[in-house]
């Protein structure tokens, strides 16, 4: 990728974005009216790349309709979050990201420049193409799946990208595809979304590791969560250099059940988020939470929940 050709890319995603349908549309929260951006790009797109230029801006308090990630090219800025009083600075190599209905307003003061690439990302598109491909613990997990069952978000991300050569070259990358489409353009982005998703998740998990993960079954338990669809005892034991029995002495007694357990714990709190917050199919969720076949899926489902998953999804009651 030529230089010539990344400062051509990002001088015309620049101009466009001038040109870009970002309207307000009023949207009702609660007992308010607040202002709402829809998807700003053609309909047939489901991945668009945007470069964002500003020399001193404020805009209104406004949510959007699908998932945003704002990587700080250069500079910084303020955003407002956080129930309109939550002001944060988000400086050069940090990433600021948002889940669809998320609030925020971008500031940029009058002496100050800053360059953001944006990555925007249909909401379905994302659930259906991104999420059963991502390898996340329940944290972040819980914060991509959660717009799908509220009806608004005040929900963002907000971390510096440490490795940012790595983030810079796909976002770079996917800056020059998009600005000179072509038309598989669509195809060949969304490999390299994913890739990049899947290097702001390495750098959020690294990020956020916690104390409660420092204890050996701590890690496992995480790791588990991390590679639900995989994992196998066998797998641990080889990750972490210890015997398949002494792992499963330490989950005993560390965390009070077996590894078996807190793996289908784990599968089924996971399948019941899917089932009700998606409109991915059993056939998918069983495929993304390890099961050969969705007859064991559904076997597993009904001994957990005592009800099948689509008596689930239909909110029908059950309980575990």
């Amino acid at each position: 990728m030529g230089m010539h050709n990344l400062s051509a890319a990002l001088e015309k995603l620049q101009d466009e974005f001038s040109r870009m349908n970002f309207t307000y549309h009023d949207f009702q929260v609660g007992s308010q009216n607040e202002k709402m951006y829809r998807w700003p790009g053609p309909p047939e797109e489901d991945i668009l790349v945007c470069v964002h230029k500003s020399n001193g801006s404020q805009e209104l308090f406004h949510r959007h309709d699908f998932f945003y990630f704002n990587y700080t090219y250069k500079g910084q800025y303020e955003s407002l979050s956080y129930r309109y009083d939550h002001k944060i600075t988000i400086r050069e190599d940090e990433l600021y990201a948002g889940q669809p209905f998320a609030g925020h307003a971008l500031c940029v003061h009058d002496n100050q420049e800053a360059i953001i690439l944006g990555v925007l990302i249909k909401r379905d598109t994302f659930f259906r193409s991104f999420l059963p491909m991502l390898s996340a613990g329940s944290k972040l997990f819980r914060f991509f799946l959660d717009p799908a069952t509220k009806h608004y978000s005040e929900e963002f991300i907000h971390f510096k990208v440490e490795n940012r050569c790595t983030a810079r070259m796909l976002l770079e990358m996917m800056a020059v595809e998009y600005a000179f489409k072509r038309p598989d353009t669509q195809q060949i982005l969304k490999p390299l979304t994913l890739a990049f998703l899947m290097e702001i998740l390495r750098e959020y998990n690294a990020a956020c590791t916690s104390a409660a993960s420092e204890t050996l079954s701590g890690q496992i338990v995480q790791y588990m969560s991390e590679h639900i669809g995989t994992v196998t005892l066998r797998e641990i034991a080889d990750r972490f250099s210890y015997h398949p029995n002494y792992i499963s002495t330490v989950m005993r007694r560390e965390q009070g059940k077996t590894f078996s357990q807190i793996l289908l714990e784990q599968r089924m709190d996971r399948a019941a988020a899917l089932l009700k917050g998606t409109a991915l199919s059993v056939e998918e969720i069983s495929l993304m939470l390890g099961y050969s076949n969705s007859s064991n899926f559904h076997k597993a489902f009904r001994e957990f929940y005592h009800c099948s998953p689509r008596e689930f999804a239909n909110a029908q009651p059950c309980s575990p």
